[in-house]
Order: C-alpha cells, then sequence, then structure tokens
C-alpha cells in the first residue's frame, strides 16, 4: 500500500514533494538540457521529487514508488547532477541569500569546522576505516559551516582519517568558494597542532581551539561549536545520510550538499512568508 498525501490544490504528492515557490526556483539549476528535450520521457520536477523521497526516506534506489519516475531514471539523472556540481553550486547562491536576508555580508568572515563518522554498511564497506574514538567502522563527513550552521564546504573520507588533516583541503575550498573571506576557524580540540594551524594559515583563516571549561559530563554547550553539530544534526533527519549506504564517497558527499540545499530552500522560503 501507497501512503501518499492530497496538497492544498487537489494534487497527489508525498510530504517530501517540492513546493511550487520552491520547484521555480530550483529549476534553473538542475535543467541540463531543455525540458522539452525529445529524449526527456518523465519531468524533471517528478525525478527531482523521487531523489528526494529517496534522500529523505533512506530507501533503496529500487524501491522508488511505482507512481515515482523508475529507479533507473532518477539514479541517470541524479549521476549527471552530482557530475555538474548542481547541488553545490544550489547551496552557495542559497547561503548567500539566506545570510542577506538575515542582514549579513553574503561572504563570511568564519566558519566552524568538524566532522561526523557514519556507520559503513556493505555498500560502502571496502573504503572504510575504524575511528577509535568512537569505535565504530565506516566513513568521515568533514563540514565547514558559517556561523549561521550554513553550509560552506565538506568532504568524506574514512574513518581513521585524521581531523587536523584534513583543515588544507576544507581552508582552501571555503576560500575559493568566498573569495578569501573567512578569516578565523573555530575548530575542537581535535584540530590542535602546529601542522593543522599553519594549513590553515597559507589560506589566511586563523584557527582558534574552543576548548572545554570544565570536565564533560553529559551533554555541554560550548561557545561557536555547537552551530556546526546542529547542522550535523539537520542532516541526520534524512535518513540516507544516518548511515554511509554509497559505494562512491562522492556520492554521499553529494546527498549531504543535496540535503542542505534542501533545508535551506525550505528555510528561505518560511522567511519569505513571514513563518520562520
Amino acid at each position: 500500500m501507497q501512503y501518499r498525501r492530497v496538497g492544498n490544490k487537489g494534487q497527489v504528492g508525498y510530504p517530501s514533494d517540492v513546493s511550487d515557490e520552491e520547484w521555480s526556483f530550483v529549476a534553473p539549476y538542475l535543467a541540463l538540457c531543455r525540458e522539452d528535450a525529445g529524449q526527456r520521457s518523465h519531468s524533471l520536477r517528478a525525478v527531482f521529487n523521487a531523489l528526494r523521497w529517496l534522500v529523505k526516506t533512506g530507501a533503496h534506489w529500487r524501491m522508488i514508488p511505482n507512481d515515482l519516475p523508475p529507479w533507473p531514471v532518477v539514479y541517470q539523472q541524479t549521476r549527471r547532477w552530482i557530475r555538474a556540481g548542481c547541488f553545490e553550486i544550489m547551496v552557495e547562491d542559497l547561503r548567500s541569500l539566506l545570510r542577506e536576508f538575515v542582514e549579513r555580508k553574503p561572504q563570511p568572515t568564519a566558519m566552524v569546522v568538524d566532522s561526523r563518522t557514519l556507520q559503513s554498511t556493505p555498500e560502502s564497506g571496502a573504503r572504510a576505516g575504524y575511528d577509535g574514538a568512537k569505535r565504530r567502522k565506516g566513513s568521515k563527513v568533514h563540514a565547514a559551516v558559517d556561523t549561521l550552521g550554513n553550509l560552506l564546504a565538506l568532504h568524506v573520507t574514512a574513518a581513521n582519517e585524521q581531523d587536523r588533516a584534513q583543515v588544507e583541503k576544507l581552508a582552501e575550498e571555503v576560500q575559493r568558494i568566498t573569495g578569501d573571506q573567512v578569516e578565523v576557524g573555530y575548530v575542537d580540540q581535535g584540530y590542535t597542532g602546529e601542522a593543522a594551524e599553519s594549513a590553515a594559515a597559507r589560506h589566511g583563516i586563523q584557527l582558534e581551539v574552543v576548548k572545554h571549561t570544565e570536565a564533560k559530563r553529559g551533554f555541554v554547550l560550548l561557545p561557536r561549536r555547537w552551530v556546526v553539530e546542529r547542522s550535523f544534526a539537520w542532516a541526520a533527519r534524512f535518513r540516507r545520510l544516518a548511515r554511509d549506504y554509497e559505494r562512491l564517497s562522492q556520492t554521499l558527499a553529494a546527498f549531504h550538499y543535496f540535503a542542505f540545499a534542501c533545508l535551506m530552500l525550505a528555510r528561505i522560503f518560511k522567511m519569505l512568508n513571514g513563518s520562520y
């Protein structure tokens, strides 16, 4: 049995479906060829809705419901979007718009960096590593966000890779995206050491380590640091990102960009409608 809802205008859809307002924004980013191209047998919006359903529910590709486009169509189009960097570009523009909406400069001058470890699955096990601190075998998602929690840069490694070794790549990508506007990066004690500090400094970023002021017992809300933790919590609400189900690390990274694009898209329209 398929559980579906009826929208305000009587159309049938899933809760994960893109709204008319959201679609008007994202369509130009996704149209790699004309909507009426002869080879297109399914609407681009239907394919996008199928991908949103997949990432939100965490289902297998082959379990995409029959009333959405066939899974091979969705999979192939998703690969095209990933290769074209559509989700990364969407995130960049949405971040600038969200910052301007709250009267911030379009490009941030500070970032917050952290990582999360995802448990491996049979699909991703071949490239997994063991995270001794988390006692988990899987992949690490290294992310940099602005002080509002909006995604700046992200990449994936095996879980045994050290956090401090990823500073160089994240700093370089952040400065490329922002035009060398970021001046300071807030990190936890896993990023201490001269190597991480020097890697950030080479790209004009000063690392500031936010330390625990007391022995940690239970949950402690750390200044600045809580922002990136909240961003990871937002991403974890997409069940496809609860574990590493992807054969390729590039796909896992792209699905994180996709999830943040969906979150930021919903947020900006709530702000515009005065309901945020």
